[in-house]
């Protein structure tokens, strides 16, 4: 590979490369390169497969937890505990499994074909290759419509136009020409060179390949990607310190219960059991089944709105999203230049797209703008070529706003008929075209301001020729627009009598104006800015393009204010060194909304920089060059109908419609999953810690067992489960996006949580200790009675258990925990299978189960009530002392 092969001349190349440019390789040296650099092809991932995605989802904490219990409940011979255990990993492990299945298969019906065959000289013969064997030293043959395959020198161009958006971000076309340029020019200024993946709008060419494969741009970018290590999802994090924690509770709790009771006097072995017991109290062996049901919930209803979720966890992640990274072209804005503004002598336009006019009045009073709408009409090639790739996006915006206005493009072209073309190149830098009418012969010209405006000596100044006598005014003006982000396409015409010649054609210009074009902000994008901005989340422009032109969007987005300082706008340069910051520096980038001009390497810093910042970043992308971030950030998305599949393959998040408003509903189905999931989670706890205090407690006061080993599992995985389920499926506070984000260090729960939560288990606890104490010494029941009775309570209690769960400030009565269709049904669901299993004579007999009398029941139903009375009544005190320590 020939290093800067940008900054020789390509004759220079070609002996360098030992390559004839007239003929070629020969079939020897081209296979003698093929082994020697390799096929033309970029290694990537291989997507994952199944057995991969199943064993995924066992790398869980909660399931280390759960296996660790069914291992010891086999061990102690509690075959019918450790079974259950399984049940329960299997059913979750299932679940999670075909989620993500289902992902990947949306995501394959996504892949694109990419160009099989590039046109390439060979043994002084023009023929089809198969991309994946072209070497260094080919000499590729472009013409609009192809993707280049290879990194590649050019040797001749005409007319050549390269959409570079996939590797640059830059929206527009770049001409090429074919000279050498500085040694220290970057990659993205470098027109004398074509690049893998772009692709060729209009105009031919011909190139020296000096680059294949992993040896490319793309393939440094793609190697920059597979280098980047992808952080864990905030809730794999949070899930780790969650179960790790409750590791060392429950071992401690369980450590002190068997010290206590063998140091009462009781035996070693039942101590144990009573132990085993209390773990499988502790353990919360529904969590997993309810947070993969709750994700998979969530995956589903975003699939729906044209999101496709890779993972599970990304669901919960894009919720804590605080920062989002977007680039501009086709995200932010529409990817399709419009007319902005018309500037003529007499008259300056602006928002001439997006405003109503009388243009026939205009056109009537103003000669000049007829005839800058005419040139923008003939003097253009849109329209000719077959497809949407030989179409230059400013040629289509001329004839497309010509329509739009009343103009019928395809007649203007009969009435005057080509006569001939001067084609736009990279050093003239105008097109020119002469035309045929009834009457006379007219030259239409429209290129760069400074080349027309060199070739014009009279304007049109109150609807007459005049002597254009103010071209620095006029060059004002072009700054003037230029500097507001436009770009800029000037027009000028003149009549002739006889045939115009091309050498002539130049010679006594009419200037007409000019033309601002612009890449329009997408029109729902402003009210998501707005939304996220009430959310607490921030915004980031991350762009290959201008500065000026990124401002400007970013400005009619809402992202910064209009007339707003150019401190808002940083060059991509200042990431350079974004890992050895001072600290005032590094305040800079961070409240920084715009970067332009950036490269792919920049953008992966940027990302790392807010990572260290303690951020959880959202990168949205579509291009090659977005790869190495979108792997990087938290959560990855990308565009499923423009984006590359190198995008695709490494984002976590895929949008079928492309839209930047689709986010949002992920965002908002994530914020509402992690609410749930700290609601069923507190509730499991809550309802596992009465559970472990009842036995517990009831061992140290030798009283009657409350519950025995199965009754625990039963009421884990049977009655538990249902209503934790149900508030996992919950729609979500109203206002659930006009909160700030979660503090990413923030652990599931927090210290309040863990009061609640106790004060929650406590009320329960103290009821069924409660119904233990009075079935004992008041109504001296058997101890099997005092089992039911004490089980019944604990049922019951835990399932009212779920109208705990609302804020301190929510109405009792009216909440989303009460308006939740799911809780009532789980419910009625749980009490339905209590009685069932009642009527199961083995399940009733392994779960100890008999009958109770009426007055039994009733006192079950009074103390189980009681818990909740309880519960109401500490929580009504507590938000009264809090509600008058923060008036006083």
């Amino acid at each position: 590979m020939i290093d800067k092969p940008f900054s020789v001349s390509f004759q220079r190349l070609a002996e360098l490369l030992n390559s004839d440019l007239t003929r070629g390789l020969d079939e020897n040296e081209t296979q003698r390169r093929l082994k020697l650099y390799g096929a033309n092809e970029i290694p990537k991932d291989r997507p994952k497969k199944k057995w991969g995605i199943l064993l995924d989802q066992l790398f869980n904490p909660i399931f280390y937890i759960l296996i660790s219990a069914a291992i010891l409940a086999f061990i102690l011979g509690e075959w019918l505990d450790g079974t259950a255990i399984l049940i329960v990993i299997l059913i979750s492990t299932m679940i999670g499994f075909f989620m993500e299945l289902q992902a990947l298969r949306s995501l394959e019906s996504l892949r694109k074909i990419g160009q099989p065959t590039a046109s390439v000289l060979r043994n002084g013969e023009l023929c089809q290759v198969k991309t994946s064997k072209l070497v260094p030293g080919d000499l590729l043959v472009l013409q609009g419509g192809d993707v280049v395959a290879a990194d590649a020198r050019l040797l001749f161009s005409e007319d050549l136009l390269v959409r570079e958006a996939a590797l640059t971000g830059e929206s527009a076309a770049i001409s090429k020409k074919t000279g050498a340029i500085p040694v220290n020019t970057a990659f993205i200024d470098q027109n004398n060179m074509v690049f893998r993946g772009t692709v060729i709008t209009s105009g031919f060419g011909k190139a020296i390949i000096v680059a294949t494969g992993k040896h490319t741009q793309l393939g440094q970018i793609q190697q920059l990607a597979a280098t980047t290590k992808k952080e864990r999802t905030p809730l794999e994090k949070k899930l780790n310190q969650f179960s790790t924690w409750l590791i060392w509770l429950t071992l401690t709790f369980i450590a002190l219960i068997i010290f206590f009771g063998y140091w009462q006097g009781k035996d070693l072995f039942l101590m144990i059991e009573t132990g085993v017991a209390l773990a499988v109290a502790a353990i919360p062996e529904g969590l997993p089944v309810v947070a993969t049901i709750a994700l998979a919930k969530g995956m589903l209803r975003l699939s729906k709105k044209q999101v496709v979720i890779k993972k599970l966890e990304a669901v919960q992640t894009l919720g804590a999203t605080n920062i989002i990274c977007t680039d501009k072209t086709g995200t932010l804005t529409e990817d399709k230049m419009k007319v902005h503004t018309l500037v003529l002598e007499d008259i300056v336009m602006e928002s001439v797209s997006s405003q109503k006019q009388d243009w026939q009045a205009l056109i009537k009073k103003w000669q000049a703008l007829e005839r800058l709408l005419f040139c923008s009409v003939l003097c253009n090639n849109a329209g000719t070529f077959i497809g949407n790739l030989g179409n230059d996006s400013i040629e289509e915006a001329l004839v497309g706003f010509a329509t739009g206005i009343g103009f019928d493009p395809s007649q203007i072209r009969r009435e005057n008929s080509k006569i001939w073309e001067l084609p736009f190149d990279a050093e003239r830098k105008l097109m020119v075209t002469a035309h045929q009418n009834k009457k006379d012969c007219d030259v239409y010209v429209k290129g760069a301001f400074e080349q027309v405006i060199t070739h014009c000596n009279t304007i049109i100044k109150d609807n007459r020729i005049c002597t254009l006598d103010n071209k620095e005014t006029w060059n004002g003006k072009v700054d003037e627009i230029a500097s507001q982000g436009l770009r800029v396409l000037a027009f000028a015409h003149k009549k002739t009598q006889k045939r115009p010649q091309k050498e002539s054609a130049l010679q006594n210009l009419t200037f007409l104006g000019f033309v601002g074009f612009v890449d329009p902000a997408r029109e729902d994008v402003k009210q998501t800015i707005g939304l996220y901005k009430k959310a607490g989340i921030k915004v980031v422009m991350v762009t290959g393009d201008h500065p000026n032109t990124a401002k400007k969007i970013a400005q009619e987005i809402g992202l910064v204010k209009e007339n707003t300082s150019t401190g808002n706008v940083l060059n991509g340069k200042a990431l350079d060194k974004a890992q050895n910051l001072h600290e005032t520096h590094s305040k800079e980038l961070l409240a920084t909304p715009i970067f332009a001009r950036v490269t792919p390497k920049q953008k992966l810093d940027l990302i790392s920089l807010y990572q260290s910042n303690n951020n959880i970043v959202g990168m949205i992308g579509d291009g090659i060059n977005d790869v190495p971030a979108l792997k990087k950030a938290d959560i990855g998305i990308a565009m499923g109908i423009r984006g590359t599949e190198a995008a695709r393959e490494a984002a976590d998040v895929i949008l079928k419609n492309d839209k930047f408003t689709a986010i949002e509903l992920g965002i908002r189905q994530g914020r509402v999953i992690f609410y749930n999931i700290r609601q069923f989670v507190m509730y499991l706890l809550s309802c596992n810690l009465s559970e472990i205090l009842s036995v517990g407690a009831a061992a140290l006061a030798n009283l009657p067992a409350p519950l025995l080993p199965l009754q625990i599992l039963f009421l884990n995985l049977i009655t538990d489960i249902f209503p934790a389920l149900a508030l996992g499926l919950g729609k979500g506070e109203k206002d659930i996006m006009y909160q700030s984000p979660k503090n990413p260090k923030e652990p599931i729960m927090n210290r309040l949580d863990w009061v609640v939560t106790i004060t929650y288990g406590l009320s329960i606890s103290v009821m069924v200790l409660g119904i233990v104490g009075y079935a004992h010494f008041v109504l001296d029941q058997s101890p099997e009675i005092i089992n039911n009775m004490a089980f019944y309570t604990l049922v019951l209690a835990q399932l009212l258990n779920v109208f705990n769960m609302p804020k301190r400030r929510s109405s009792f009565f009216r909440n989303e925990v009460t308006k939740n269709p799911w809780v009532w049904g789980a419910i009625v669901l749980s009490l339905l299978i209590i009685f069932v299993a009642y009527l199961i004579k083995p399940v009733a007999l392994a779960l100890s189960m008999q009958a109770l009398s009426p007055e039994l029941l009733w006192v079950v139903v009074v103390f189980s009530f009681g818990s909740l009375f309880l519960s109401q009544t500490i929580k009504y005190l507590v938000t009264l002392f809090t509600t008058k320590a923060q008036s006083s």
